[in-house]
């Protein structure tokens, strides 16, 4: 006996239904909104506006995998899920060690051309 699958029941095992698509296409849309009205509004402002775009940024991005890329939808072994892990903390690795270097190399620099401003 062989589990090879037609290409057709392949489609269907790695493509979301008509419905799963409109409900993330209608999430992201008003997520995009909500973002939007907030900043043209200027309903919020200063960190809170910051936090909450953040906030409704992850959400979205979130509504994409789970409705667009089916990510963690695979059947095990979910190679494709442990791909995505790794590559998610390979970027958070990249941008929190560049925002680390940065962050020390302004501690170091700036501090010594703030004490020599004060001196003046």
């Amino acid at each position: 006996m062989s589990n090879d699958l037609s290409l057709k029941e392949t489609q269907k095992e790695w493509h979301g239904t008509l419905k799963s698509y409109v409900i993330g296409f209608v999430a992201s849309i008003l997520l995009t909104a909500v973002s939007f009205f907030i900043v043209m509004t200027r309903a919020l402002s200063g960190p809170i506006l910051i936090f909450i775009i953040i906030g409704l940024a992850l959400a979205q991005a979130i509504v994409q995998l789970l409705f667009f890329l089916h990510v963690g939808q695979e059947a095990k072994p979910r190679w494709e899920t442990v791909v995505f892990y790794f590559m998610v903390m390979v970027l958070l690795i990249i941008a929190g060690g560049s925002l680390w270097i940065m962050y020390d190399l302004d501690d170091r620099l700036m501090s010594n051309m703030t004490m020599e401003m004060s001196h003046d």
